[in-house]
């Protein structure tokens, strides 16, 4: 435990740190100033957010998105020196910068990078960017030594807890939990109108805009698991989801003699970030346990697939491997976007996705392997963004 904290003071960078993981992840550490030190930040383009930062945590290199952002960052008189870096890659700089752990709460494809090179470093990874290593599946893992990887999801950050000395032998099947997001027990016929702002209001957690729409169509729980079969090993016909509306229970093990163990505590992100930065120790109050003595209900239900497809849709494209994780976040991060932006529906997100996917699977630029290199993976990404965009511009022209 880490009121007996032996270890030094862990020196942090944080990517996307004016973000919800980053900034949540600033507040563990501004509470526990004796244990943490934060060296590194990284942003985009939110520069008044990223002053606050720099003026209260003084760290020793920061980068933003492109020029005009490092622009404005220079017109405040900061009381002390450091390191400004700018442009595309400036994160994975940061990522490389000596530290102990790299929290990466990059959003999207946009975090491989970053995490590449934290892993090259040989810093503690906390990962909250799942798409790294949905992406990244092999060229991740191998880069990776025994431990080096924390997950910071609330569901695999449970599943961590949970596995700790259990033997994987014994494991009959990973249970994650699902919220239902908004739109839990809707018909398609409900879902065929509903608005960017509806699909924002997340009933149990707070998170960034992308997280929460990918939640509402149930592609996060689909990305999960696809990560919890990497992180873990477990083969994908091992892996269900329930619904849990109360967002309590974060994840579930079953094992062979029929017992289940069981991560919970409400439903707050601060908690698996702290065990990120922590990892293996624990840190004092980091938020308010579950009130057992108050009366309360936790309810369970199985997921309507039928009117939420990503979770199979997940599945399949985690089974293929290869090049298709990253085919599938693609074309998914561009439908997001047009969603946000009110150029296609709700629906036709998975949709949309689904089809790419499907053309991926069947065409020329499919790469049934394992292990792609970087450079593989970007070109994809990329042909399968221009795809993406083609489909959404023809659904609009219908």
């Amino acid at each position: 435990m880490l009121n007996n904290w032996s270890v030094p003071i862990r020196r942090v960078s944080i990517l996307g740190s004016t973000g919800s993981i980053g900034t949540q992840g600033l507040e563990v550490i501004d509470q526990h100033r004796d244990k943490f030190k934060v060296v590194g930040l990284s942003a985009g383009s939110n520069v008044s957010v990223l002053n606050d930062q720099i003026n209260k945590f003084k760290p020793e290199v920061v980068s933003v998105k492109d020029e005009e952002a490092k622009k404005k960052l220079l017109e405040t008189n900061f009381d002390y020196k450091f390191e400004i870096l700018a442009g595309k890659n400036a994160s994975a700089e940061v990522a490389k910068y000596p530290c102990d752990v790299v929290l990466n709460g990059i959003t999207g494809a946009a975090g491989l990078l970053p995490t590449l090179e934290t892993l090259k470093a040989g810093h503690k990874l906390a990962l909250a960017n799942k798409e790294s290593l949905v992406i990244g599946g092999k060229l991740v893992l191998d880069l990776a030594q025994e431990g080096q990887i924390i997950p910071v999801d609330s569901e695999h950050s449970a599943l961590a807890q949970c596995l700790r000395g259990e033997k994987k032998s014994e494991i009959k099947k990973l249970i994650l939990t699902a919220s239902g997001g908004p739109f839990r027990g809707k018909s398609t016929e409900e879902l065929k109108n509903v608005t960017v702002e509806q699909t924002l209001n997340h009933p149990t957690w707070n998170m960034g805009p992308v997280v929460t729409i990918n939640s509402a169509s149930l592609m996060n729980k689909g990305l999960e698991i696809i990560e919890a079969h990497l992180l873990f090993g477990i083969e994908f016909e091992k892996i269900d989801v329930v619904v849990h509306p109360q967002s309590i229970i974060h994840s579930m093990i079953e094992f062979i003699d029929g017992s289940t163990m069981a991560q919970a505590s409400p439903p707050n992100m601060k908690l698996p970030i702290a065990l990120g930065l922590s990892w293996p120790d624990r840190l004092m109050n980091v938020q308010n346990p579950i009130e057992w003595t108050k009366s309360q209900s936790w309810t369970f239900e199985n997921v309507d697939d039928k009117v939420f497809k990503a979770i199979n849709l997940a599945k399949k494209v985690g089974k293929a491997a290869g090049s298709a994780p990253a085919a599938m976040n693609a074309a998914n991060e561009e439908c997001v976007s047009a969603f946000i932006e009110r150029k296609i529906s709700f629906l036709s997100i998975v949709e949309i996705v689904e089809q790419v996917v499907e053309n991926h699977l069947s065409g020329s630029i499919f790469v049934n392997n394992q292990k792609l290199t970087l450079e593989e993976l970007l070109n994809i990404d990329e042909l399968i963004r221009i795809e993406s965009r083609k489909q959404i511009n023809n659904l609009r022209k219908d």
